[in-house]
């Protein structure tokens, strides 16, 4: 398993995230929301500006203080590294 730092030192498994979208759209904070309530977000911007919304596999929604862009560059990283 591959795992990407989204920040504050938080790691993530990179192949279990589907999108990495801003958090900016009417749609993205409404399934933020919607999975507040499910009890499925993860905040791991730890108290900064949320300026990324990690979409998992499982169903889960992370949140990130880091730029969209950044975190998939830690994506591609890691897999470069890891083949």
């Amino acid at each position: 398993m591959k795992l990407c730092n989204i920040g504050f030192g938080s790691m993530v498994a990179a192949g279990r995230i589907l999108a990495v979208v801003s958090p900016e759209s009417a749609p993205i904070k409404r399934l933020v929301q919607e999975a507040r309530e499910r009890g499925m977000l993860i905040d791991a911007s730890y108290g900064h500006k949320t300026r990324s919304v990690l979409l998992m596999d499982t169903d889960h929604i992370i949140l990130s203080a880091l730029e969209p862009e950044e975190i998939t560059s830690r994506v591609e990283a890691e897999e470069e590294k890891h083949g």
